[in-house]
């Protein structure tokens, strides 16, 4: 979780709502990426999103069976669903959500429903590093808006 906050950072330095998600295959880093969908003008610029496509491209391979996705912000629908549909095992998230996320919150995407794949998740990952960032982001988005 240490290198998703590290991603979340630089999203903050762009200003972009801090998440952060790194992709993991037998204890290795292979995707790393932030939330861009101000920078990009593009609503699917989620930091899984962008994360999953790169583990793809460095697998070779869309099916992330044997990965772990380590995440700071609880995913919303459509990150979970191609959580989901990418076959990860295992998501480790650092806050929920309570507006968007759809791994407890709102709904539950990975226990409410009888999808072909199950993902494993966990729930409070170094949970205050990841609430005081967008805490903190927030605050300052306000403070420049005046």
């Amino acid at each position: 979780m240490i290198e998703a906050l590290k991603e979340a950072k630089k999203a903050y330095k762009k200003l972009e709502v801090p998440v952060g998600a790194v992709i993991v295959k037998d204890g290795e880093i292979i995707a790393r990426a932030h939330n861009l969908k101000e920078t990009k003008n593009d609503t699917t610029k989620h930091a899984e999103i962008i994360a999953i496509q790169k583990a793809s491209k460095k697998l070779n391979a869309w099916r992330l069976e044997d990965c772990e996705m380590y995440v700071t912000l609880e995913p919303c629908t459509m990150c979970a669903g191609a959580i989901i549909n990418s076959r990860i095992k295992k998501i480790y998230i650092g806050t929920k959500d309570p507006k968007t996320g759809a791994c407890g919150s709102i709904l539950n995407l990975f226990e409410d429903y009888k999808f072909n794949h199950k993902v494993e998740y966990e729930t409070g990952i170094m949970q205050e590093e990841c609430e005081k960032i967008l805490k903190d982001f927030f605050k300052y988005l306000r403070t420049i808006k005046k």
